[in-house]
């Protein structure tokens, strides 16, 4: 199931109907309910991110990035009707600044060197997602910052 908004709601600023510029959007995508749980919580509880909804398959996901167009999504590798290399080629082909962080269980060996074909900014276990995780990972691939 599909939520469009995180449970508490984005805070948007008045003239866009956006979260404010200085939060980073999130888009949570597990075919597991307890992961996107996980995420949910990790999101709630990492200053300036905010979920802005989540979807369990890859396809949902898609749909999803077009509707929302989240900065950073976190895909799942492996899941049904659509895998998370699969959306993670089409999401930023739509939306070619999202930053996609691909997550799954195990160490994928081959995924890091195909990172560069879907164009995803990292491979990362989910044991491993914290929120500094979260912070480093933004800082690293998000956008610019203007001085």
């Amino acid at each position: 199931m599909a939520d469009v908004e995180s449970a508490r709601g984005p805070s948007h600023d008045a003239p866009t109907g956006r979260p404010d510029a200085a939060t980073v959007t999130v888009l949570a995508v597990d075919d597991q309910p307890f992961f996107l749980q996980a995420a949910r919580q990790l999101i709630a509880d990492t200053p300036g991110f905010e979920q802005v909804g989540e979807a369990s398959s890859g396809r949902e996901a898609v749909d999803m990035a077009i509707a929302l167009a989240p900065d950073l999504v976190l895909l799942d590798v492996r899941m049904p009707e659509m895998d998370g290399i699969e959306a993670a080629r089409r999401i930023v082909a739509l939306h070619p600044r999202v930053v996609v962080v691909l997550v799954s269980l195990e160490e994928t060996p081959e995924l890091p060197a195909s990172l560069p074909s879907v164009r995803a900014a990292v491979h990362l276990r989910k044991q491993d997602l914290s929120a500094r995780a979260l912070r480093d990972i933004w800082t690293e691939h998000g956008p610019p910052r203007m001085s």
